[in-house]
């Protein structure tokens, strides 16, 4: 669900949190947040993960937390774990694999 609050030129998504829009986007400051909050590994290497479907529920959780934020968020990763998800996990995992990409996809015609 891309959603009506989101721009994915500007590589942002939307995720519904208990019934409400809430846009996403990783920037250079949610990176660092994400990179910093990664057990192991890198960015690249969390990219490498998602490509080969071999990620865990801690990587979503990382990736929308860090999305969230740079989409203006204020919340916590533990706050998360008490609302309902539009979409359920699914759905979660689809729009942390969409921040992902779009955080590291060139710009048509380069």
């Amino acid at each position: 669900m891309t959603g009506s609050g989101a721009n994915p030129w500007a590589g942002e998504a939307v995720l519904v949190l208990d019934g409400a829009e809430h846009r996403c986007k990783l920037t250079l400051g949610a990176l660092a947040e994400l990179e910093a909050a990664l057990e192991t590994g890198t960015l690249m290497e969390l990219v490498e993960r998602f490509e080969g479907g071999r990620f865990g529920t801690r990587d979503v959780l990382a990736l929308l937390v860090a999305g969230l934020r740079g989409g203006g968020w204020q919340g916590r990763a533990a706050d998360l774990l008490t609302v309902e998800i539009g979409g359920g996990p699914v759905e979660a995992a689809r729009v942390a694999a969409e921040l992902l990409a779009r955080a590291f996809a060139l710009p048509r015609g380069s």
